[in-house]
C-alpha cells in the first residue's frame, strides 16, 4: 500500500492511498473461506459449496468490505502518524470511471486543514470587567419589598394610590395576552399611574407601551414579548383589572429576621441591608463574570484573524447528517455555524499553549462542590460525605453530565485565565447600570 498527499494550499489536501491485490487478497479469502464453512444453498451439503460459487455470490461484496476496512484503518493511521490537523472527515473523490474488475485500486480523498494562526490575550482592546454594588436605593427597595413579601395582603374594591392591580395585558394584533400583577410604582409617569385611580374589578385601561416602564426590558416580563420585540414597541395594550390589592407592611423586627434568616444570625436593619448586599453581590458577581467570559469570546473570534476551508467544510457538511443537504442549506449552515466553528479553534488553541486540562479527580471535585452548593439551598447544610460521594457517583455514570460537568469547569478555567492575562478595564457600576450594559445601551 502507498499513500501519499498533496497540498493544494494552505487549508486543502489530497491524498491518495493506492491498494494492491497484496493488501487485501489474503483477508478476502479468509472471510470467503468462512463463508463456504458456513454457507448453506439449495443442492450442497453444509461446507461442500464449490469455492467458485461463494466467490460468485459473495466475492464482490467481500472485496469492497474488505477494501473499505483497509482503506478507513489505513487513512486514520496516516493522519495520526503525520499528525495533520483536519477539520471534519476526508472526503472520498468521487471518480466516474472507477473499476472494481481490476485488482489495484487508487482512491483520492479531499482534506479540510486547520489553519495556521496566533492568540493574543494581551492585545490592546475596549473591554470592561464589570463589578455590580448594590447601592442604597437597591437596598432600600429589597427591605421594601421584603416588608411587603410578609406582610399582610388586603383585598380592595377601587384602586388606589400604593396599591397593586392584577389583571391581563392584551394586544391581539401581536398575540399579547399575558396575566400579571404591578405596583403603580412601577410606571414611568405619574399619569399612567393616575389612570388606574378610582378604578374597580373588570374596568379596562388603554396604555401605550412607549415609554411604559423606565426601562423597555420591563415589557418581556409584564408582556411576555421577546428580547426582540421590546426595543422600540410602540402600540397600544388592553389592562383589564381582575384584582385590587394592598399590603400592610410586615414590621422589621426580630421575628422577621429569624424567619429570613434563621435566630439571631441577624439583629438589626443595618445587619439586614448588609447580608442582602453581600447575597446579592454574590449573584452579581457570577452575572458579571459571564458577561467579561462573553466580551472576550467576541473580543477573540472578531480580532483572531484566520481563513477556513470554506467549501471544503460546506461539502462536508453536505454529506454529514443523516439526511444529505442541499449546497443551498450546507451554504447557509456553514454561515450559521463559522462563528463557533471559529471559537473551538481558538479555545483548543488557548487550551494547549496554557496547559489547560481537567483531569478525572478535578471533576469529581467540582462536582461535590455543586451538589453541596444545590442540598444547602434545600436546606441540607451538612450532608455526609457518604451521601455527596454517592450522588457524585451517580452522576458521573451519565456521560451526558460528565460532558456539561467538563464544559462548564474548562469555562471556568477560561474565565481565571482571560482575567489574569486580558487587559480590561475595571469598571464599578450598580445592577441597573450593568443591565443598560449588557444590552449595549451605555
Amino acid at each position: 500500500m502507498n499513500i501519499t498527499r498533496s497540498n493544494v494550499d494552505a487549508l486543502n489536501a489530497v491524498v491518495t492511498v493506492e491498494v494492491s491485490k497484496d493488501d487485501y487478497a489474503e483477508k478476502v479469502q479468509k472471510v470467503l473461506a468462512d463463508y463456504k464453512k458456513n454457507a448453506s444453498i439449495p443442492g450442497f451439503r453444509k461446507g461442500a459449496v464449490p469455492m467458485s460459487l461463494i466467490q460468485k455470490q459473495y466475492g464482490k461484496a467481500v472485496l469492497l468490505d474488505e477494501v473499505n476496512k483497509l482503506l478507513q484503518d489505513s487513512l486514520n493511521n496516516y493522519l495520526v502518524e503525520e499528525k495533520l490537523d483536519i477539520l471534519g472527515n476526508p472526503l472520498p473523490k468521487v471518480t466516474e470511471d472507477f473499476d472494481w474488475d481490476t485488482e489495484d485500486y487508487k482512491f483520492e480523498f479531499e482534506l479540510g486543514l486547520s489553519p495556521e494562526f496566533t492568540v493574543d490575550l494581551s492585545a490592546k482592546n475596549n473591554l470592561v470587567s464589570y463589578k455590580i454594588v448594590a447601592d442604597e436605593k437597591m437596598l432600600n427597595d429589597q427591605v421594601a419589598r421584603i416588608q411587603k413579601q410578609y406582610g399582610k395582603l388586603i383585598a380592595k374594591d377601587v384602586v388606589e394610590e400604593g396599591n397593586d392591580v392584577s389583571g391581563v395585558f392584551a394586544n391581539e394584533e401581536k398575540g399579547i395576552n399575558n396575566r400579571t400583577t404591578v405596583s403603580l410604582d412601577v410606571f414611568a409617569d405619574k399619569k399612567t399611574a393616575k389612570s388606574f385611580i378610582g378604578k374597580k374589578v373588570g374596568d379596562v385601561v388603554t396604555l401605550k407601551t412607549k415609554g411604559l416602564f423606565d426601562d423597555d426590558h420591563k415589557l418581556m416580563d409584564y408582556l411576555a414579548v421577546g428580547h426582540d420585540d421590546v426595543h422600540g414597541l410602540d402600540i397600544e395594550v388592553t389592562f383589564t383589572i381582575d384584582e385590587v390589592t394592598t399590603h400592610e407592611p410586615a414590621t422589621l423586627d426580630q421575628e422577621l429576621f429569624d424567619k429570613l434568616f434563621g435566630p439571631k444570625v441577624v439583629t438589626s436593619v443595618d445587619e439586614l441591608k448588609a447580608k442582602i448586599k453581600e447575597d446579592a453581590e454574590k449573584q452579581f458577581e457570577q452575572q458579571a463574570d459571564q458577561k467579561f467570559l462573553n466580551d472576550v469570546t467576541e473580543f477573540l473570534i472578531d480580532n483572531t484573524k484566520f481563513d477556513l476551508p470554506a467549501e471544503f467544510l460546506k461539502k462536508w457538511i453536505q454529506t454529514a447528517t443523516e439526511n444529505p443537504m442541499t449546497a443551498e442549506e450546507a451554504e447557509e449552515e456553514f454561515n450559521k455555524s463559522e462563528k463557533g466553528l471559529r471559537y473551538q479553534l481558538i479555545e483548543g488553541k488557548i487550551m494547549a499553549e496554557n496547559n489547560l486540562q481537567i483531569t478525572f479527580e478535578e471533576l469529581k471535585d467540582y462536582t461535590s462542590d455543586l451538589i453541596k452548593k444545590q442540598m444547602a439551598q434545600f436546606g441540607q447544610m451538612n450532608p455526609t460525605d457518604d451521601d455527596v460521594k454517592g450522588i457524585v457517583a451517580r452522576v458521573m455514570s451519565n456521560q451526558e453530565e460528565v460532558k456539561r460537568l467538563s464544559e462548564q469547569l474548562m469555562s471556568s478555567k477560561m474565565l481565571s485565565l482571560f482575567k489574569e492575562k486580558v487587559k480590561a478595564k475595571s469598571k464599578e457600576v450598580n445592577y441597573e447600570d450593568f443591565i443598560k450594559a449588557m444590552y449595549g445601551e451605555i
